[in-house]
Order: structure tokens, then C-alpha cells, then sequence
């Protein structure tokens, strides 16, 4: 596995990243301790060093488990988690992006890992009740203790990203080091606003569902599927999506390759600061997914499947993809070397 820079920091994180959100059984599903350290041991053994878990995962097991695990060499691993979800039901303080809450969940969190420090420390969910004032203050103060290295912001709106950068830049605070969000073949419209911006302020792209919960694995193409674990992802099984998912299946079967592999495959290769988050409930399952490690798509390829799975026009991405159009209002004409709009 290659190691990469995460984004424009100087900390050196495998080229994937190993999700935990499947640590534990608490919620009726997932891996038991055994189960977790197979599949942590394969992502280790594949040169994997970065680790993605959260508070509220699996009721806070995924940290004790992931803690456990991470305990015998902790300074080699790239220990990443979040905060924001509830904790405690009816606690009106317990929940949201607010400082109380923030300084309350990483001391929480640094002794379910075990550990005096956290790499990488998100906002889980913006929660539109926190001023982005208050959270990058508090952020900055965690960095400033030592208690966390870097910071980011997952499943957060691009204008609020690019805000709290800019007034922290402004203030001399630590800003946002990446963003974390959902990206697949099924799921694109993160490249409307989000990929753009990060790929203009240089931040590291975590990409959660980069399967889209197993649709691209190609199980649910198949005539024999289970209507119960169907009905649990019935929102992504749609017509235009059971067609894309063919199109994966096609290009694996050309490639000699799995549709698992094809579909993380592509995602990786959309921008060098993006790195998928893999997860699993076995460990064969890791193994497979790990693969696509070993090889590249071709253009070709990586065309039929962007093709296949372009997201609808929006505004106001639909004037500015027409770029010849747009080219020439702008520039009259003028030729210059190197622009591109990056859009759609």
C-alpha cells in the first residue's frame, strides 16, 4: 500500500483507510473482537496505518476495540475520530458541534482509545445551531493542548468549510486540515461544490460508502438477493443504479477483477487527495476491497464508467460545464495554457 500526505499537512497516511464503524455488535450487526482484529491485522499487514472510528459508533465499542488494537504500537497509527452525535438521550448539552459538547466527547474518546492524543478529530455532522466561530476556536485549543494534531469536518456544506477556513486564517487559528464525505459511482454530487473546494484549498478527501453499502459489489444485481438486507439500502436500489452497477460488473469481468475492486478503483482515482474508507463485517471482505490497491483503471475505462454514472445538471454547473461556450464569453477567444473550469 502506498503512503500519501494528507492533504496539504505534512502527516503520512496509507493510501485507504481502514473504517471501524462495523467494530462491535452492539446494534445487531457487525464484527466481534476476534472478527475486528482480522480484519485490522490484513489492512496492517497490507501497509494500512490510518484508522477512521467515531464516538457514537457501535455505542463507543468501535473506539475501545479500535483502542485495543492500536494499543501495542500506538505512535505508528494514524488514529482518526469524531464527535457531534448524541451520547446520552434527552442531555440537551450531549449533542451538537458546540464546545461544551467538543471537549466533553474527546476526553470521552482519548480514554475509550487508550491514548493521550488523537491524529486527526472531525466534526461528525454540522449541526446549523454552533456558530463556525465557536467550533474553530475550540478546535484550536485542542491543537494548541496537544490533545489532537489535526483537524476536520465531515458530511459539512462547502461554503461552511471554506468560512471557517478563511475566518480562521483570519484569526490565526488552526484550520481545517480535510473533509469527509459520501462518494461513489452512486453517489456524485459531491463533485458539484465539495471536490472542487478541496481540491482547491488542498485538503485530504475521506470517502465514506465508497461501495454505496455494497450496491457496487454486484450482489444485488443478482436474481437470488435477500429481500430483508435489500430493504435495508431500498433507497439505493434504483433502476439508473442497478445500471451503473452493470456497467462496474462488465469492466471487472473484462479486467479479471472484482466489482468491489473496479468501483473503490475509481474512486481513487478522481483526485490524488481523496482516500476511500473501506469497512467490513469479515475479513475476506477487506481482503477483496484491499486489492484494488494493486492496479489502475485505464482512461477508457475510467471513462465508460463516468459516463455511466454522471449525476443531473445543476446550477450553476450546467452553464459553466459548457466549456467552450463559457470559454470563449470569458476570453474571447484567448487560448491559454493549462484552464480548465473544474466542474461537471
Amino acid at each position: 500500500m502506498k503512503i500519501k500526505l494528507l492533504g496539504k499537512t505534512g502527516l503520512r497516511v496509507s493510501e485507504v483507510c481502514l473504517g471501524t464503524m462495523t467494530f462491535g455488535e452492539d446494534w445487531g450487526w457487525g464484527a466481534a473482537h476476534d472478527e475486528s482484529k482480522k480484519i485490522f491485522d490484513i489492512f496492517v499487514n497490507k501497509g494500512g496505518n490510518f484508522v477512521d472510528t467515531a464516538n457514537n459508533y457501535t455505542n463507543g465499542t468501535a473506539e475501545k476495540i479500535t483502542g485495543d488494537l492500536i494499543k501495542a504500537d500506538r505512535d505508528f497509527f494514524v488514529l482518526s475520530t469524531k464527535y457531534t452525535l448524541s451520547k446520552r438521550k434527552n442531555d440537551p448539552n450531549a449533542w451538537g458541534n458546540h464546545k461544551k459538547n467538543m471537549i466533553r466527547s474527546v476526553e470521552a474518546s482519548l480514554k475509550n482509545l487508550g491514548t493521550d492524543y488523537i491524529d486527526l478529530y472531525w466534526v461528525h455532522i454540522w449541526d446549523f445551531t454552533t456558530p463556525a466561530e465557536e467550533i474553530m476556536q475550540a478546535f484550536d485549543q485542542l491543537v494548541s493542548s496537544g490533545k489532537v494534531l489535526h483537524i476536520g469536518a465531515s458530511d459539512t456544506p462547502a461554503w461552511l468549510v471554506s468560512y471557517s477556513n478563511a475566518y480562521s486564517q483570519l484569526m490565526g487559528w488552526h484550520k481545517l486540515d480535510a473533509i469527509q464525505v459520501e462518494y461513489s459511482l452512486l453517489q456524485r454530487t459531491t463533485e458539484y461544490e465539495l471536490i472542487p473546494m478541496a481540491n482547491t484549498l488542498k485538503l485530504g478527501i475521506l470517502a465514506w460508502a465508497p461501495l454505496a453499502g455494497g450496491v457496487l459489489t454486484g450482489k444485488y444485481n443478482k436474481p437470488e438477493v435477500d429481500s430483508k438486507r435489500a430493504s435495508n439500502i431500498q433507497g439505493r436500489l434504483t433502476e439508473k443504479n442497478m445500471k451503473i452497477t452493470e456497467e462496474v460488473i462488465k469492466i471487472a469481468e473484462e479486467i479479471g477483477k472484482t466489482p468491489a475492486q473496479v468501483a473503490v478503483n475509481w474512486v481513487k482515482q478522481q483526485s490524488e487527495l481523496i482516500i476511500p474508507i473501506l469497512g467490513a463485517r469479515k475479513s475476506e471482505q477487506i481482503e477483496e476491497v484491499l486489492e484494488a490497491n494493486d492496479f489502475v483503471l485505464d482512461d477508457n475505462h475510467i471513462q465508460r464508467l463516468s459516463d455511466a454514472s454522471r449525476p443531473p445538471n445543476v446550477t450553476p454547473n450546467n452553464m459553466l460545464k459548457n466549456t467552450p461556450m463559457v470559454e470563449n464569453l470569458i476570453a474571447g477567444g484567448v487560448k491559454l495554457e493549462g484552464w480548465k473550469i473544474p466542474y461537471l
